[in-house]
């Protein structure tokens, strides 16, 4: 696997959180990936052979071949049928919103096609252009113009949605909702609206998988391979805790997951 990430202009920055590609050669014994939630939503051109998204068991659908993947709370699988070849889009969790009119709850935990949310004759002309582009330079000069002729003034995203995002990522999601928000039930329920419109899942949510992510790139990383001390340090409750979110997030314990070929993708993207 070949996997690159590549920095968006200054301009939209605060938005973008990467631009990434990735190439995978065609095999015959192509093992499934399982992917897991990152608190992300991006778009993406598979640019090569077809990719399978399992639905259960050994049923699939083919996903789009432009799309925008919404929030996901759920691990799922993926199996490419031939060579892969993708360019994405990565947003910050705030970022979408800016781009779009629809509530970004309708696209959780699914695959969007592009023309849904920006018409048929964009969309394609998009993806034609994308397609058709020189290289990885070319793409991002293509997606960056379609990015800014796209974006909405900046209050689409709200005040108190971008507080209490900026809170959860500066704390890597221990802090609860209820100390951000002086434990006011109103202001909790207005922000649950909030964040199902301009972020897709719910504020708790958001803050369990950004403390996960904080806990895999820790593991990854080998910064400490002690479950119980990571735990701590992720400020979970204890190991027993940790283990639960893990596999809520990921269907298998950490231990299993340094060891599951079938999560080599997704410990290349948290790496």
């Amino acid at each position: 696997m070949i996997y690159n990430t590549y920095q968006p202009h200054p301009e939209l920055e605060p938005l973008v959180s990467c631009y990434w590609t990735l190439e995978v050669p065609a095999a015959e014994d192509a093992q499934r990936q399982r992917i897991i939630p990152d608190g992300t939503i991006e778009i993406a051109f598979i640019l090569a052979d077809d990719i399978k998204r399992f639905t259960s068991g050994d049923e699939f659908i083919l996903q789009p071949r432009a799309m925008v993947l919404g929030q996901t709370m759920d691990p799922f699988y993926i199996e490419p049928v031939g060579a892969v070849e993708t360019f994405a889009i990565r947003f910050y969790p705030y970022g979408f919103a800016n781009l779009v009119t629809v509530p970004l709850s309708e696209l959780a935990n699914k695959e969007t096609p592009l023309s849904v949310l920006f018409g048929e004759e964009d969309s394609k002309d998009l993806e034609r252009k994308i397609i058709q582009a020189s290289g990885v330079n070319d793409r991002i000069r293509i997606i960056e113009s379609f990015l800014r002729g796209r974006l909405n003034e900046p209050s689409a995203v709200d005040t108190i949605v971008k507080r209490t995002l900026d809170i959860l990522l500066r704390s890597k999601g221990s802090t609860p909702i209820n100390a951000i928000l002086k434990d006011d039930p109103s202001k909790r329920r207005q922000l649950e609206r909030k964040f199902a419109k301009t972020i897709g899942i719910s504020p708790k949510q958001l803050g369990r998988v950004i403390r996960l992510q904080a806990a895999l790139t820790m593991l990854l990383n080998e910064e400490d391979d002690n479950l119980a001390s990571i735990a701590y340090r992720n400020e979970y409750y204890d190991q027993a805790h940790f283990n639960k979110d893990f596999k809520d997030f990921t269907g298998i314990s950490p231990r299993q997951f340094l060891n599951d070929e079938s999560m080599s993708l997704s410990a290349l993207f948290y790496r």
